[in-house]
């Protein structure tokens, strides 16, 4: 009996976190013309470091709430900081840039996605499972998502 119960525990708590895992997509408007990016560059982008593409065109990231399971890896694999401070940097980035922001949070993956396909310069990071046609996907350090080595994989 304690055999069995432990492993039904055992079962679900593996459920859990495969259920967590997922794998991110870096996406890009159409427009951008943009099919690989270093993970540095990226990275740069995301802390708003980086204010324009190579074209000229204004770079905006677009993003899930901090604060959101949906962009923990966003902020622990990108970010390196706490959502708090994340929210901070996203505070600081678009002071004075109302008209072309830095970094837009979105409420949903739908949402990100509908933002990215509509804003010149826009990328955005979505899972892989909410990607539709309006968008354009971006390698990272040359690997496309689920592919081997892809630097945004899934716990």
């Amino acid at each position: 009996m304690f055999r069995r119960v432990l492993t039904i525990g055992l079962l679900v708590v593996m459920g859990a976190v495969l259920a967590q895992a997922k794998d991110l997509a870096l996406v890009s408007n159409k427009g951008n013309g943009m099919s690989d990016i270093t993970m540095a560059e990226l990275v740069k982008v995301c802390k708003a470091q980086m204010n324009r593409w190579p074209d000229g065109k204004p770079a905006t990231f677009v993003m899930r709430s901090p604060a959101s399971g949906e962009a923990r890896m966003v902020v622990e694999k990108i970010y390196a900081m706490t959502p708090d401070a994340v929210d901070a940097l996203v505070t600081s980035a678009n002071h004075e840039r109302s008209n072309h922001p830095a970094i837009v949070v979105v409420s949903s993956d739908d949402e990100l996605v509908r933002r990215v396909a509509s804003t010149p310069g826009a990328i955005g990071l979505v899972d892989v499972y909410s990607i539709n046609s309006s968008v354009q996907v971006v390698k990272v350090g040359g690997k496309l998502p689920l592919e081997p080595g892809y630097p945004l994989h899934g716990n």
